[in-house]
């Protein structure tokens, strides 16, 4: 008896984006298959090592294409590992783990599902776009019971037992009046011929009375020398590698020689997945060993801030029968990602000499890689060095560390920094009008991990590395403006800090104001105004918030003006009320809320009415 299922919700909405979409590359839903049957391939495979008997009713891993023009079907059969009734309905009933919804809310964005499908891990579901109905039967490895899946991709889907000799799995597509070419021998052989060559296991076509014959050369592209590969073969075997439908940016393919031998086939590319940020994604590295498929959660492979490459290592020094747990921690598994991220990292330099060719690189994954400057203590200076940031010299162009310190003032011995929210916002903060008047650059850090990684590098190639409020002896220059009286000017700062006792540490004074006549900074070595925000945003506890330091600018004619005040006594509310419009202001430009958001509209539209 079958039993009926619904689809989730969410791959129903999907199904109906594939299905109608305006799909130009049909074909790619072959390439998705066969990837399929692949690793199902893979998985047994490794299986096997460990557990010989489980593959023995196998023979050779091979992958089998049948057309079938009079009945208008097309099957691609594998002999991997299969699935049971339990990996039926959580594979192909529900993606939640494939970030289906993320994926549906990307094509409302975009008007489109091209290109988006295979970053979403769904590319069984491109068969739909060809096939009226699906049909699968598939047997576990190690299990006797064979099972069958039926959808049309739009009434959920039926399981019934069936009957299958051995593992593996057969997908038959009944496909659509107007996708009869795909029972066509001649164009199935340029399909996998274009997309899926590199397939480590024969992909045999059969021809019917003809016979049949194996398409592809069923060999590791990696294995093979880089002078007898293609770019297109490079760039589909990126494609299948990372289910993605962009072109890599960097393709970097090698082979390392010496106390360990490895051989590396890597990419990074154009545009980054939908996952970057999700604290379970995988590594985006398969290791194999002698073209052994070993694993894809090797997470000491490569480091987390190169959690975007994308691509396969393959060691003959590895024993095949290390476990994965002891993978985690083997020294020859630390001696690859030496050696990986060191190529890596010289190829980046390379690119580096083209600015907009690395933009490409740096506006999709800058703000993962930085965070090596903060996470790799080896690397840590050389990541800096291929870093970019913005900064007061150029309101177009980001610069970088070295370039900052050729344009240094003489005698400057520091890289001045400030974090914020929004690089247009940070140009104007109040704490920068110092430097612009001694013409000293300020870089413009707004990414969380702009918090954290100069506290990791306080040098840099003989600077320091300082945030703008560690500056005030670095600041002074002469003054010519008029400048409050000392006393009145002690009396104001005493009146703020009382009316302010709640929300600000102290009220001072400072140099580094030239135009604005307050600004709110922190205590030095305390968390800054921008990280304590970002904690208070993520729900994270702010037990150790700064302590706000009101600094008033003692140049300015407004702060002569409220130091001449309170040598009378009646014009303490007055001043009181100005005080309160300052402190907001200088809570604006910090990017913080106003204690009392009424009452400083009210003020400021009296204030300008009376300018009027």
């Amino acid at each position: 008896m079958a039993d009926k299922l619904e689809f989730q919700a969410e791959v129903s909405k999907l199904l109906d984006i594939v299905v109608n979409s305006l799909y130009s590359e049909k074909q790619i839903f072959l390439r998705e298959l066969i990837s399929n049957a692949s690793d199902a391939c893979d998985k047994l495979k490794y299986l096997a090592l460990t557990t010989p008997d489980i593959a023995k009713a196998s023979g050779a891993f091979k992958i089998t294409v049948t057309p079938d023009s009079k009945a208008n079907t097309l099957t691609v059969s594998d002999n991997g590992i299969g699935m049971n009734r339990e990996d039926l309905i959580n594979h192909l009933g529900t993606i939640a783990k494939s970030g289906t919804a993320e994926f549906v809310r990307n094509v409302k964005d975009n008007g489109s599902a091209v290109d988006l499908i295979g970053q979403f891990g769904v590319g069984f579901y491109a068969a739909f776009m060809v096939a009226d109905k699906v049909e699968i039967i598939t047997r576990k490895a190690g299990e006797d019971k064979a099972w069958k899946w039926v959808s049309n991709g739009v009434d959920g889907f039926e399981i019934t037992e069936a009957e299958r000799a051995v593992n593996g799995t057969d997908i038959k597509l009944f496909l659509k009046e107007d996708a009869k070419n795909y029972t066509d021998t001649i164009y199935l052989r340029h399909i996998i011929r274009t997309y899926s060559d590199h397939i480590d296991y024969p992909i045999v076509l059969e021809l019917g009375e003809a016979g049949e014959e194996t398409v592809n050369t069923a060999s590791a592209l990696w294995m093979r020398h880089k002078s007898e590969i293609t770019e297109d073969q490079y760039k589909e075997f990126y494609h299948h590698i990372s289910k993605n439908f962009d072109d890599p940016w960097l393709t970097l393919h090698f082979k390392a020689e010496g106390n360990i031998e490895y051989t590396g086939l890597l990419y990074i590319p154009s545009e980054p997945p939908y996952d970057l940020f999700q604290p379970d994604r995988k590594t985006g590295l398969k290791l194999y060993v002698n073209k052994v498929f070993i694993s894809d959660k090797v997470e000491e492979l490569i480091p987390n801030y190169l959690r975007f490459v994308r691509g396969v290592i393959d060691s003959a020094d590895l024993p095949l029968n290390i476990s994965r747990e002891m993978l985690q921690h083997s020294a020859l598994i630390e001696k690859i990602k030496h050696g990986t991220v060191s190529r890596l990292l010289k190829e980046l330099k390379k690119r580096a000499g083209n600015y907009d060719d690395y933009m490409k690189f740096w506006r999709s994954f800058g703000i993962v890689f930085k965070e090596g400057i903060y996470e790799d203590f080896s690397n840590r200076e050389e990541i800096a060095g291929l870093s970019y940031f913005a900064s007061t010299a150029d309101d177009e162009k980001l610069t970088t560390l070295d370039a900052y310190i050729s344009r240094a003032q003489e005698g400057q011995k520091a890289i001045y920094y400030i974090t914020g929210d929004d690089v247009r916002v940070l140009r104007n903060n109040p704490q920068l009008e110092a430097f612009k008047e001694k013409g000293i650059e300020v870089l413009l850090l707004t990414d969380p991990i702009d918090e954290f990684w100069p506290q990791t590098l306080p040098n840099y190639k003989g600077f320091a590395v300082k945030h703008v409020a560690q500056a005030q002896a670095d600041m002074s220059f002469e003054r010519k403006e008029a400048k409050a009286d000392e006393g009145s000017l002690k009396k104001l700062t005493d009146m703020m800090s009382a009316q302010f006792k709640d929300e600000v540490g102290k009220v001072t004074t400072t140099e580094k104001l030239t135009k604005s006549p307050a600004s709110l900074t922190v205590e030095n070595g305390q968390m800054s105004i921008h990280l304590e925000r970002l904690m208070r945003t993520h729900q994270q506890q702010t037990a150790f918030a700064s302590t706000r330091i009101l600094e008033l600018n003692p140049y300015h004619p407004l702060i002569i003006k409220l130091a001449d005040m309170t040598a009378n006594e009646a014009d303490k509310p007055k001043i009181e009320e100005i005080s309160r419009m300052l402190l907001d202001q200088a809570k604006i430009a910090e990017g913080e809320a106003v204690s009392d958001p009424s009452f400083f509209s009210e003020k400021l539209s009296e204030y300008i009415l009376k300018a009027m």
